[in-house]
């Protein structure tokens, strides 16, 4: 038997078909890999080169966001009212730290910390991005500046730089029109939409927090930049591009209708005491001065405003972060006297009628008071020597305050106008209207309400901003003149005030309301003789003086002028256009607790004035040589108080109840 193994040839045969065909098949699977990864390598290499390339460069190259500079705010001859200045700035790169608390010991080495500003950078480095730097310090000196950069080696995640700061080169006297700046908040970032645009994440970039800076503030923010620098693994700026560098956009110039000039000198004229100055060209509309007194420095609030600081100034009487000349309102007192007249034209009153005022007068079950006994008074005579009684029975005569109050509307009071700032208070013109709306219980409108609302009090309330566009509309004579602010926005100039309707009165009624605001200040028995002649030759101005009552005197009588508790004196208001021949300049004048209208109120606008009209070339020509403003004259009546001169016979002047 042979046990030596067969070799069937057959079989040998089909194994290496099948091994031919496996080699085949592999061959074939790696051949279609080779092919795939080739054209991957030619579409990589060849197709998408330049995408990769661009990858590449992204993670080598940053940009860093430049801040633009933001627009300048300028007054009517290009006085800059805000503008920029340079910041030397320290810098931390959250990112980079590893120990905040000990980076900040070496830093303060360096540069003065406080334990305030170390505390509000910690809890910034946790509220914030990372990849936003948080500022440390502004306003570094040139040394500070310069021992930070020497040492910047051995600070990792500290840079000093140089940026931009707002400034505000009049500090306070601009401070509530123009506004302020401040840094963004987390509510400015949630307002702004998401996402938000980058450069408000900036450590260094504000926005506008109130007047101009806030209502123009996308105008004057302009449009980020960008700088090209390349970078290491660690984000660190190894060097700069100055080829792939965006410049940014600067903001637009926004030039306002103000006069600095005439704003500076009320706010110096104002001194300690509390209120607000408006003036209008009355030809115009435009805006010379807008003051709120006093003021607070705004450049205080661009770099942050400690909080002891800032609630010295909130709590404080007489108010320095309130707008007064647009966001409170106060009695008119007697300068509401020129309505009540109009309006007494309009309906056919006649101007020759009199009434025999002798200090009081009983109607109604009640006494009603006058600051003097002025004897037989028409209405010319009643406006110079601002005669109350008069006017109580004016405006009973009238039948109520509807036919008052629709006057007075048409001269701007009780009106909120487009002047590009918020914050305007409209204040009251009170008719029975008002009267049904507010008090339900009691909705009907007692004669007894009326005699007030005559002399500019009881309900009526209205701001310093009303009341010029009440004297420039009755200096114009012709057009129901608006008040216009902004004068242009990057060059391009605003609508004009003078673009409105014509008053609907009759001219010889405006005429004669004039005539007599022009006998308050140039006849010796006006309430304002003593305290507003110009001294600018036959330039003349007219005017109304107001003493507005705010403090129920007990029994109906009390004192009225600069004495008593500050928080009980009366308002003192001014308002007045000129020259009285030909009108280019309206102005009103508020004192808070000023007292009497003529000496503290008067005073102010004629000093205002006194600039304006000075820097006018036709004016300056008919002047050959201004002298000095007269000094009051001494012992002379203050407001409400008839002259001896007067037909009727008069008792000894004594001080008196109302303005």
């Amino acid at each position: 038997m042979n046990n030596e193994p067969t070799i069937f040839f057959e079989e040998v045969n089909e194994r290496q078909g099948q091994f031919h065909r496996r080699v085949f098949l592999m061959g074939g699977l790696a051949g279609v890999g080779l092919l795939a990864l080739t054209g991957r390598l030619m579409q990589l290499q060849l197709v998408e080169s330049g995408r990769y390339q661009s990858l590449s460069a992204a993670n080598q190259y940053n940009f860093r966001i430049v801040p633009p500079p933001r627009g300048r705010i300028v007054d009517r001859y290009g006085v800059e009212l805000a503008g920029n200045r340079p910041n030397f700035r320290l810098l931390l790169a959250r990112d980079e730290l590893s120990d905040p608390n000990a980076t900040l010991d070496q830093i303060a080495q360096l540069v003065p910390i406080d334990a305030a500003r170390r505390k509000q950078v910690l809890r910034d480095l946790v509220n914030t991005p990372r990849f936003v730097p948080v500022s440390v310090a502004d306003d570094l000196t040139w040394e500070e500046f310069a021992r930070v950069n020497v040492r910047a080696p051995e600070l990792p995640g500290v840079t000093a730089d140089m940026g931009d700061a707002r400034v505000y080169p009049f500090g306070g006297a601009f401070a509530h029109v123009v506004g302020y700046v401040s840094r963004v908040s987390a509510d400015d970032i949630k307002k702004e939409g998401s996402p938000p645009e980058p450069v408000l994440l900036n450590p260094g970039f504000r926005i506008g927090k109130a007047g101009i800076e806030k209502s123009l503030d996308h105008e004057l923010r302009g449009k980020a930049g960008g700088q090209k620098v390349e970078v290491d693994s660690r984000g660190r700026v190894v060097r700069k591009d100055p080829r792939g560098d965006v410049p940014p956009i600067p903001g637009k110039e926004v030039v306002l209708s103000l006069d600095a000039d005439v704003q500076n000198r009320a706010l110096e004229m104002f001194g300690s005491n509390s209120g607000a100055a408006v003036m209008m060209d009355c030809r115009s509309g435009d805006v010379l001065c807008m003051l709120s007194a006093p003021s607070f420095d705004a450049n205080q609030f661009v770099k942050g405003m400690p909080r002891d600081e800032y609630m010295a100034l909130a709590s404080y009487d007489h108010k320095p972060l309130l707008d007064k000349a647009i966001s409170a309102t106060y009695p008119p007192g007697s300068t509401f006297k020129t309505m009540v007249a109009l309006a007494a034209l309009e309906h056919g009153v006649d101007p020759n009628r009199t009434y025999v005022c002798n200090k009081v007068w009983n109607w109604g079950g009640r006494t009603w008071h006058c600051d003097e006994a002025h004897g037989v008074q028409n209405m010319h005579s009643a406006i110079v020597t601002s005669c109350d009684i008069f006017f109580y029975q004016t405006a009973l005569s009238l039948g109520g305050p509807d036919p008052i109050a629709a006057v007075a509307r048409k001269f701007g009071l009780g009106e909120v106008f487009d002047i590009g700032i918020s914050g305007q208070h409209a204040g009251l013109v009170p008719d029975r209207a008002y009267k049904r709306r507010t008090f339900p219980h009691d909705p009907v409108w007692h004669p007894g309400e009326t005699p007030s609302v005559g002399i500019g009090q009881g309900y009526t309330h209205l701001n310093p901003l009303q009341l010029c566009v009440q004297a420039a509309r009755l200096a114009n004579a012709k057009t129901m003149l608006n008040p216009r602010l902004i004068k242009s926005i990057g060059g391009v100039e605003q609508p004009a005030g003078s673009e409105a309707a014509d008053l609907p009165f009759a001219p010889e009624h405006i005429q004669f309301v004039r005539s007599a605001m022009a006998d308050v200040v140039a006849n010796a028995r006006g309430t304002a003789a003593a305290t507003a002649q110009l001294g600018l030759g036959s330039i003349m101005m007219a005017g109304k003086t107001g003493t507005a009552q705010v403090h129920s005197y007990g029994g109906g009588t009390g004192q009225h002028g600069a004495v008593g508790a500050w928080a009980t004196r009366d308002h003192a208001w001014f308002i007045a256009f000129a020259p009285y021949d030909d009108p280019r300049y309206a102005c009103s004048v508020l004192v808070e607790h000023g007292g009497w209208g003529a000496d503290a109120a008067a005073p102010i606008a004629r000093e205002m004035m006194r600039v304006a009209l000075l820097k006018d070339p036709e004016i300056r020509k008919r002047i050959v040589s201004p002298p000095e403003a007269p000094p009051p004259i001494p012992n002379e009546p203050a407001e409400g108080r008839a002259p001896e001169d007067l037909d009727a016979p008069q008792p000894p002047p004594t001080p008196g109840d109302t303005a």
